[in-house]
């Protein structure tokens, strides 16, 4: 599961997927992770290397009530239960079966590695997009649409040939429309 910068929505739908025995890893594509700040022009912005611990600390340090208030605090406590730091889509090594995206912004970024650095080993890789607004109820409800979706992909008894009929029932049932690609490592 991957967006700019790993935080919200991609974490969201990785611990629900984690808690259902889903095999999942969260990525962010962008070139930093950025927090909200106390203004919209003021982002708290960290290396991927620094853990969800320290950026929690850090908010705690520069404002522990209005980062309770905002759900930060609590978004990070959440993440680092699940990993130790925010991770770069386009520096993993590990080849998936399934990349989900949660804006098309990122879906784009990373069609745009496969484009730049796919095709090595010639494994099929699905490039999903499935819109999720990036705040805290958004994502949760994004992460049920996102489960649902690997749920039915799962269940396929051939998921490749029909990948794209399960994707068409999907937009219906949730009336939401999905990018789809499929790429190659």
């Amino acid at each position: 599961v991957s967006t700019q910068s790993t935080g919200n929505r991609s974490m969201e739908a990785h611990n629900l997927l984690k808690k259902r025995g889903y095999n999942v890893e969260s990525y962010g594509t962008g070139s930093c992770v950025k927090l909200p700040g106390p203004t919209i022009d003021k982002p708290n912005v960290y290396d991927f290397s620094v853990t969800y611990e320290e950026q929690r600390q850090d908010l705690k340090r520069k404002d522990a009530a209005f980062y309770t208030q905002n759900g930060l605090l609590n978004m990070l406590d959440r993440n680092r239960r699940i990993k130790a730091h925010p991770e770069k889509f386009q520096e993993c090594k590990e080849e998936f079966d399934i990349v989900v995206t949660c804006q098309e912004r990122v879906f784009d970024q990373v069609i745009e590695y496969f484009t730049n650095n796919g095709n090595v080993t010639g494994n099929m890789a699905h490039v999903i997009n499935v819109e999720i607004k990036d705040n805290h109820e958004d994502a949760t409800l994004g992460a049920f649409v996102i489960h649902d979706l690997i749920r039915e992909i799962c269940g396929a008894s051939d998921h490749e040939a029909e990948l794209e009929d399960i994707i068409e029932k999907m937009e219906a049932k949730k009336n939401q429309k999905f990018l789809y690609s499929p790429t190659f490592y």
